[in-house]
């Protein structure tokens, strides 16, 4: 079975995704974890987004998942793809067709391995239109940008409330405008909006859709 997680930046796909597989007994495959990953790649080999050679190089790259940590050639980059520069990186590369055709093959051999959460902007529609269970994690600006602002905060970075929901808005612009694969909801996918809900209260909001799809 392949559930397939998609929504706006700061939703809580990473964290939701993370323990919904746990309670299904479910791999996770982080796939923005992916696209941060070889936009930190770009970034220190001083490739631009735009530059033609940037297909080629992503598909060289040698992406692996051990468990939650992710390693770019060998290097387990985990935690250097996770500041918000990253994130701003992350988005600039993620639109570029060149970058997602690179990861399409990759994401869908991951997915297909065994039964898998997925979680992105794009999974339900492009990577696997055909996924059994689709969810479309949502939650309204401030809730997010609060999430997001806590969630580095206790990571050591100093970042106020109005900053962080400046750049999910710049980050959701950015997302749903770009021409290759853009943040949409299909039209399939249950909404799962978990502006009220505590974080227990969302994994469960998804385990039921699950249940529900599983007994339909």
């Amino acid at each position: 079975m392949i559930v397939a997680i998609d929504g706006p930046a700061g939703a809580g796909k990473s964290s939701v995704g993370r323990a919904l597989a746990e309670r299904l007994g479910f791999v996770r495959v982080d796939t923005g974890a992916l696209y941060r990953a070889v936009g930190l790649a770009a970034t220190r080999a001083e490739i631009s987004p735009d530059d033609p050679a940037l297909e080629a190089f992503a598909s060289g790259l040698e992406l692996r998942f051990e468990g939650d940590r992710i390693f770019l050639d060998g290097e387990d980059v985990t935690g250097a793809i996770r500041t918000p520069e990253m994130s701003r990186a992350a988005s600039l590369y993620a639109a570029q067709p060149a970058v997602r055709r690179a990861l399409l093959d990759l994401q869908r051999r991951l997915g297909r391995a065994q039964h898998s959460v997925l979680e992105g902007r794009d999974i339900g529609t492009v990577v696997f239109p055909d996924a059994e269970v689709k969810i479309f994690l949502t939650a309204s600006d401030e809730a997010r940008a609060g999430r997001r602002m806590r969630e580095l905060q206790a990571k050591g970075t100093d970042v106020s409330l109005e900053t962080v929901l400046n750049e999910i808005k710049a980050r959701d612009a950015a997302d749903a405008g770009r021409a290759e694969a853009p943040l949409q909801q299909a039209e399939d996918a249950v909404v799962v909006d978990t502006t009220g809900l505590d974080f227990d209260g969302s994994v469960q909001a998804c385990v039921d859709v699950v249940e529900a799809a599983r007994q339909g």
